[in-house]
């Protein structure tokens, strides 16, 4: 007697696949956004975007909700949801104070367990800078898409990442996600074209140089470096 391989036919958890869905739509959501495709201040119709990704009103509802918290989309009572106005100077300046107080408490928390996680970092790195090599080359040719960008500013998160993980607390990760940095600086990067790819590699480079000598010092002073850095092009974009 043959017995039937119920692992092969297992479907995947319904959990799981509602939480890829909600992420594709994010992706495609997030993509018109940041692409000026759809304007600030326009409408974000749940069933319309619904019906043009061919998908159901409820990953459109989530991925919404988690635009909200990044600040990119903003609700209305009952009228729904709007794509928020780009930050202005001001706000982009009080965004970074925030973001530069938890990437600096970061950075001295990761440092203390060094060398854990300098092999993550390492990896994150060399990923970062092939997506940037990616990106640079496509903007030598003019064949930029939103996709390479997206994968660059992906990987460039995931190197600050690596950096909460190794903190050790799960509060000051989730913080700095709903912060939304890394979002309001890609779409700050497309509106003004104003590409920093090449600074942020060697910024980054810098950090992991002291993580790998174990320079608790040296990667607390890196990662202010590269706040102060990112503060100045986002309030001098050319």
């Amino acid at each position: 007697m043959t017995i039937p391989d119920h692992e092969s036919q297992r479907a995947e958890p319904p959990e799981v696949a509602r939480r890829g869905l909600r992420d594709q739509v994010y992706d495609a959501v997030l993509d018109l956004i940041v692409r000026g495709s759809i304007g600030p201040g326009e409408r974000l119709r749940i069933d319309g975007l619904a019906g043009s990704l061919k998908v159901s009103q409820t990953p459109v509802r989530e991925a919404l909700a988690h635009l909200e918290r990044t600040g990119l989309v903003t609700r209305e009572g009952f009228k729904g949801y709007r794509v928020a106005e780009p930050l202005t100077p001001a706000q982009a300046a009080e965004l970074m104070d925030v973001r530069e107080m938890l990437e600096v408490q970061a950075a001295q928390w990761y440092a203390a367990h060094l060398p854990d996680g300098v092999d993550d970092l390492r990896a994150a790195h060399a990923r970062h800078v092939r997506t940037a090599a990616a990106v640079a080359e496509r903007i030598q040719h003019q064949t930029v898409d939103m996709p390479a960008f997206r994968e660059y500013f992906a990987a460039d998160a995931a190197f600050h990442r690596v950096i909460y993980t190794g903190t050790r607390n799960h509060f000051l990760l989730q913080m700095a996600e709903d912060l939304g940095g890394h979002l309001h600086r890609m779409r700050e990067t497309i509106l003004h074209r104003s590409y920093d790819m090449g600074q942020a590699v060697a910024e980054h480079a810098a950090i992991l140089a002291a993580a790998e000598d174990g320079d608790a010092g040296a990667l607390v002073e890196a990662m202010r470096r590269h706040m102060a850095a990112i503060r100045d092009r986002s309030a001098n974009p050319n």
